[in-house]
């Protein structure tokens, strides 16, 4: 058992670092924005955050559609049918390019509507417009960037993905302080000039994958007889990738309608929400990590018709889940008052933040616990259905709905909003660990 537990402990974190680190990648690029355009005014900053809301979703629905996927890639992986990985792949990057061009349309032809739904603020929504319509021409590229690398972390090819996505931060951070700033002889493009950082980062990280998948995949190279049709395996997409995407996408319609409701209460609490937010994802990349590492190697075990070792393995990795958790919270800690010394904020903006990193220690424990059994443990067993009734139930249920009366009806303190709007993933922990223990979530799901 001390070798079995060795072996574990190695392949995870074999896994974990590197899906960790592209975690803490993406979350420098949120905070280089934050950091940047916090400097140049906090209009400049709750613009961009609300605006970013639109591509959040998106990326949502395709973190929805390459999971959906994962469950069956993770077990046809560990059953060692390539030519099913294959079919899989190329029905994810179909759906996601349908996706990635309605998207593409609807921000551009229409920000001015879509700002307005998270902000009253009329020069936030002037800035916010400029920033869409430069990102939105990224949506395409970045479908097919997400989908054929998340395909790649569900074979365990993890080292390509936080490689782009390190070079992509170190492009977005040079080119964000040369066109924010003016910098090398250029003016000063402040939301404009983070809004073309981010397009040209997207460009090459969508050149890398192109290069990588022609050069040195040494799995199989993309083309478009992936596309060949498959009836039952279309079936069985629909079947487990449908509950994903609708969970990830009410997820993330949350997300944004509790953005929205933070910036009806005053761009000194959207601001301050934009800050606590980046310690939030800082805070959690060691519990995605985990997460997306669970579904992957529970996910290859039932491939491979080992039950028993499926049920061990997501025992140890729900104690993992508790001491990640806890270590989320202690970076909440210690990020706040580096966060407090650094960001250019009014007095009333920087009381808002002090408040939300002391809501945030408790909300990001709660919420890595939920995360490992929800995205990593459920999902790897193609209990797919169950995440998207808690995150429904609870997110739009109770914590949007109690947070709109309280802040529009009753209009209670904001802060006493905040609360409420991050209340969920408390309340559905004693639902999450029941499913745990009943042990339905164990399925091999392949044919």
């Amino acid at each position: 058992m001390r070798q079995d537990l060795k072996g574990f402990y190695r392949a995870v974190a074999t896994l974990v670092i590197p899906l960790a680190l592209q975690n803490l990648i993406n979350v420098g690029v949120s905070a280089a924005d934050v950091f940047m355009l916090g400097m140049v005014g906090e209009k400049a900053l709750a613009a961009s955050s609300l605006a970013g809301q639109v591509q959040y979703i998106m990326t949502l629905i395709f973190f929805g559609l390459s999971s959906g996927a994962s469950v069956l890639i993770a077990q046809y992986w560990g059953k060692g049918n390539l030519d099913a990985i294959k079919k899989v792949l190329g029905i994810s990057v179909k759906i996601g390019l349908v996706v990635s061009v309605l998207f593409t349309v609807v921000t551009y032809a229409f920000p001015w509507q879509l700002m307005h739904l998270l902000t009253n603020d009329e020069e936030v929504m002037a800035l916010g417009v400029k920033y869409m319509r430069i990102v939105c021409w990224s949506y395409v590229i970045s479908s097919m960037t997400m989908v054929y690398l998340n395909t790649m972390r569900s074979i365990e090819r993890v080292v390509i993905s936080m490689g782009t996505y390190l070079v992509s931060l170190i492009v977005n951070i040079v080119f964000n302080a040369i066109f924010i700033f003016g910098l090398c002889g250029l003016p000063a493009m402040g939301i404009v000039g983070a809004a073309c950082a981010t397009l040209l980062a997207r460009v090459v990280e969508f050149v890398i994958v192109v290069v990588y998948d022609r050069k040195f995949n040494p799995v199989f190279r993309f083309s478009f007889s992936f596309f060949k049709k498959d009836e039952l395996l279309f079936k069985d997409y629909v079947k487990f990738s449908v509950p994903v995407v609708c969970n990830e996408l009410m997820w993330g319609s949350g997300c944004a309608v509790i953005t929205a409701i933070i910036g009806h209460l005053g761009s000194s609490m959207t601001a301050a929400n934009s800050a606590a937010q980046v310690a939030r994802q800082l805070a959690v990349v060691l519990a995605l990590g985990i997460a997306n590492a669970t579904a992957i190697m529970i996910g290859k075990v039932i491939g491979e018709g080992k039950m028993e070792l499926a049920r061990e393995y997501g025992t140890r990795f729900v104690r993992l889940s508790l001491i990640v958790g806890a270590i989320g919270s202690m970076v909440i800690l210690i990020v706040r008052p580096v966060l407090l010394a650094v960001m250019s904020l009014t007095p009333e903006a920087s009381e808002y933040l002090s408040l939300m990193m002391f809501v945030m220690t408790y909300f990001v424990f709660f919420q890595s616990y939920n995360t490992v059994l929800v995205v990593g443990i459920f999902r790897a067993g193609g209990d797919t259905k169950f995440g998207l009734l808690i995150d429904v139930g609870f997110m739009w249920g109770f914590s949007i709905t109690a947070g709109a009366i309280a802040a529009f009806v009753l209009k209670v303190p904001p802060m006493l909003v905040y609360i409420l709007l991050l209340s969920d993933e408390v309340l559905k922990v004693p639902f999450s660990t029941l499913r745990y223990k009943q042990r339905r979530w164990l399925n091999n799901v392949t044919r």
